[in-house]
């Protein structure tokens, strides 16, 4: 019998279990919750738009798109989102899926910090963007009822979460401070570290090799 949350099932597959397993085994609670909720707010908001969405690939997006930020999965050099990109790219080749479907997965989750690109593409692309926006940002919450919002919350705890979640960016990002660049991520590492110096896209370009 699966689990149903708000009208949305999690998807009883051996997928979905081994997906769940593996992110478990390395998430606190505050991201394995809030990786739920990302799966939960998205498929609720697809659903109110009208995408249709693959619920299994919906599942390893909204799972894994934060395992960049744990220990098991962070890189040196990279951006959080590719490194938990590569793991749900990895995983879902493993287990059968097609290199259309891991690859629309991997654009959901390394695009999950990116405003407005990736509801223009694919569903399973959109999904992610959708949930985290929600949890994260609050954004549109007026597509969820309260009675839905209640019962992912019930479901799935968020206590203390926004100083919870901007902790988590932060431990995670410290000494990867370049791979911010280009994304709302510096905004993180500013707040936390009044040292940090953001880089400047216009004086990269006034100051790069070029001669002019």
């Amino acid at each position: 019998m699966p689990e149903t949350i708000a009208g949305i099932s999690i998807p009883d597959t051996a997928l979905a279990r081994e997906a769940t397993a593996l992110v478990r085994g390395v998430e606190d609670d505050t991201l394995f919750d809030h990786s739920r909720r990302v799966y939960l707010w998205g498929s609720l908001k697809a659903a109110a738009r009208g995408l249709d969405v693959d619920p299994e690939l919906a599942y390893v997006g909204g799972l894994f798109h934060d395992l960049g930020l744990t220990s098991a999965y962070a890189s040196k050099d990279r951006r959080f989102e590719i490194d938990g990109a590569d793991a749900a790219r990895s995983f879902l080749r493993d287990h059968g899926r097609s290199e259309t479907e891991a690859g629309n997965v991997w654009l959901g989750i390394a695009l999950h910090t990116t405003p407005e690109v990736p509801l223009h593409l694919a569903p399973e692309v959109a999904v992610v963007t959708l949930g985290v926006e929600t949890d994260v940002l609050g954004l549109d919450l007026d597509e969820i009822t309260p009675e839905q919002r209640a019962e992912v919350v019930a479901a799935h705890p968020r206590p203390d979460f926004k100083n919870r979640i901007l902790q988590a960016f932060n431990d995670a990002m410290a000494d990867r401070p370049d791979t911010t660049f280009g994304t709302m991520n510096d905004d993180v590492l500013a707040r936390f570290d009044p040292s940090f110096v953001r880089k400047d896209f216009v004086d990269i370009i006034q100051n790069n090799s070029w001669p002019e």
